[in-house]
């Protein structure tokens, strides 16, 4: 008898006699205090890029990052005040204020960048938690060529399951939830690998390190 075999007939029998085999660990993971480092790392491996700002830097950090790329009109929601916070000084920020029907052809044609914020961000995957509103749709991360999301360092949670518990998800969810992990990106056409194909050909994540 081979030795496999006589395994795998040690471990049938072992399971009739109540003996319960051996099973893969499936505790998920933690970080602690490299929870950060682990998100950056991840995102940044599939072409995200991760800056560490505060509440009072973080609409300069933002300008500037927007007129390194060239970035002349972005659009964002209403309250996040940015028109105010630049007076003039950046590119034009068009309020996501009306009906989609009223906007798209702005989101499709002119907007280079979307501005949103992340509900939550996961450091296992490195992924972002997004739910969609009326202030901030779907399309305003989807349509623009760069993407550009505000995460509050307090809500990076260590894995999904984890922030499922901490943040309640069982007491309702939104219609849709978005989970981002890097640039749009795909390999249909000939396995080679292109960026922005359906989606934003970048990803800027802005850690807010002091909320």
């Amino acid at each position: 008898m081979s030795e496999a075999r006589a395994n795998i007939l040690a471990r049938l029998r072992a399971a009739r006699r109540g003996a319960v085999p051996d099973r893969p660990d499936w505790t998920p993971p933690a970080y602690g205090p490299d929870r950060l480092a682990r998100f950056r790392a991840m995102l940044e491996a599939v072409h995200g890029e991760v800056i560490e700002v505060t509440s009072a830097t973080w609409t300069e950090r933002l300008r500037t990052l927007l007129a390194e790329r060239g970035v002349t009109t972005a659009m964002a929601a209403p309250d996040l005040g940015l028109d105010a916070a630049w007076a003039g000084r950046g590119p034009e920020v068009v309020a996501y204020d009306r009906p989609v029907e009223a906007m798209k052809d702005r989101l499709v044609h002119d907007i280079q960048a979307g501005i949103t914020r992340a509900r939550a961000g996961i450091a296992e995957t490195g992924t972002l938690v997004l739910w969609p509103d009326a202030a901030e749709p779907r399309l305003l991360s989807l349509l623009p060529p760069l993407h550009v999301a505000l995460l509050r360092l307090g809500t990076l949670a260590d894995n999904l399951s984890a922030l499922m518990a901490e943040q309640n998800w069982a007491a309702g969810l939104p219609t849709n939830l978005l989970l981002i992990s890097g640039p749009s990106k795909t390999a249909d056409i000939e396995q080679t690998l292109a960026y922005g194909v359906h989606g934003p050909k970048e990803l800027v994540v802005l850690v807010l390190t002091d909320l």
